[in-house]
């Protein structure tokens, strides 16, 4: 009975993607009825054989697809390692983390310490800073890069400074000259928040493998998707060990999911205050978490990562396509690259001028009306925020980006599942507002 397995499995494979071929087949667009969304996942038949064929594995847990999935990412990044998690969020949170522990010796990031930050972002990209008992230290933004102000993040740095934890906004990197070299020259750590800019460069060199520490995001919204899921990328194998432990519940063990004795003396450690031979699966060495993702995402994962460069070029393409429409028109501030570098463009942002007459909020109800997605740049100023009004923290300048980002800006689509047809509509409805034309879009 066994023998006939395999072709079992080919059976049913072969019956999910002539079922997948039919399902996601692309849908004609219709101005004004069909909605044309900012952001979304792009599935074909081969994502979801990847996912049937995982499953029936029955392993579910990190496995071969799991393994397989870290070496490509990290290879295509240019990062020494990387850990599957189950989501961005928590690559955040243990990307942070895992430069707490005490095996990184004397420079380890300890309660008190500060960390450089942006005001205008994303939270969980100041959560972690919090929850490790670290101080923010905030810094503005720019208009038209959304990334951090270069005076400013030099005269953020003070006496108690240890770390840096940024992201390249929208996918837009931020300047790495001179972040690596104010880490470089006062000894601090960087952590690389590239959860919006898989496949961006600085210096043709890709986001993700600067950072001592670096995540990404695999949302249905992001470049690609697992589902839920992220990685954390890192540089140093001792820095690599500290990861894995924080999303592996803590443990000193570094045997992978099905493997016990890795290190060749499971019963022989002594560690902590425990019994000499205490079984090492069971010995933990830091307070951590269960963040692992599982192998069906993985292959999924897999799978996206084949037609990431094609992603990448959509994206670009969606972009220039949208802003040759919109660069003439008076009164938005469009999106500018930071300098040396070539962004996987998550999303078009935009800020309206002062001097333009219309209500943002307006704006993006006649929007979201037309069935045009539109999103805001994630919190805004941070600070505003009704959960971060009471943090300890320390604020460079006024942030009076920040607030403009908070009331003025926003952001469209780019995504690969958008086609000119729905970027030609969504401009035009943009166009038709400001410019106040008369009558009925």
């Amino acid at each position: 009975m066994n023998d006939a397995l395999p072709a079992r499995r080919e059976s049913i494979l072969a019956s999910v993607r002539e079922y997948a071929e039919i399902s996601l087949a692309a849908r004609e667009f219709v101005a004004g009825e069909s909605t044309v969304p900012v952001s979304g996942k792009v599935l074909d038949a081969d994502d979801m054989v990847a996912l049937i064929d995982s499953s029936l594995d029955g392993w579910l847990t990190a496995g071969r697809f799991t393994t397989e999935f870290q070496d490509t990412l990290a290879n295509y990044v240019g990062a020494r390692a990387s850990s599957f998690v189950n989501s961005g969020s928590s690559a955040n949170l243990v990307a942070l983390s895992a430069l707490t522990s005490p095996k990184l010796g004397p420079k380890h990031l300890k309660a008190g310490d500060e960390v450089i930050t942006v005001a205008a972002g994303f939270p969980t990209t100041l959560n972690p800073i919090i929850q490790n008992g670290l101080t923010p230290v905030f810094v503005d933004v720019e208009i038209g890069t959304y990334d951090a102000i270069g005076d400013q993040l030099r005269e953020a740095v003070g006496p108690k400074t240890r770390a840096i934890m940024m992201a390249h906004t929208l996918g837009n990197p931020f300047d790495l000259d001179l972040v690596r070299a104010l880490c470089k020259e006062h000894k601090l750590w960087l952590v690389e928040d590239s959860c919006d800019a898989l496949g961006s460069t600085y210096r043709g060199q890709r986001t993700g493998s600067f950072g001592d520490t670096a995540t990404v995001s695999f949302y249905p919204a992001h470049h690609i998707t697992t589902g839920e899921g992220g990685a954390v990328f890192s540089k140093s194998p001792l820095v690599t060990r500290q990861v894995e432990s924080f999303r592996d519940w803590g443990r000193d063990c570094y045997c992978e999911t099905g493997q016990d004795d890795t290190c060749g003396k499971r019963f022989e450690w002594q560690l902590g205050d425990l019994p000499l031979g205490y079984d090492h699966k069971y010995t933990y060495s830091h307070i951590g978490y269960n963040l692992k993702g599982t192998d069906m995402q993985a292959a999924l994962g897999l799978s996206q990562l084949a037609k990431l460069d094609h992603f990448v070029a959509r994206r670009k393409e969606n972009f220039n396509y949208l802003y040759e429409r919109l660069r003439d028109v008076e009164g938005l501030i469009l999106p500018v690259a930071t300098p040396n570098s070539d962004p996987a463009w998550f999303g078009f942002p935009i800020t309206l001028a002062d001097d333009l007459k219309v209500d943002r909020e307006d704006l993006m109800r006649f929007l979201d009306k037309n069935k045009v997605g539109v999103r805001l740049i994630f919190a805004g100023n941070l600070l505003r925020q009704p959960a971060y009004r009471n943090i300890d923290r320390r604020v460079v300048g006024d942030l009076r980006n920040s607030d403009t980002v908070m009331n003025r800006s926003f952001w469209l689509g780019v995504y690969p599942g958008l086609t000119d047809p729905m970027i030609d509509y969504m401009a035009d409805a943009l166009i038709h507002y400001v410019t106040g034309k008369d009558g009925s879009f």
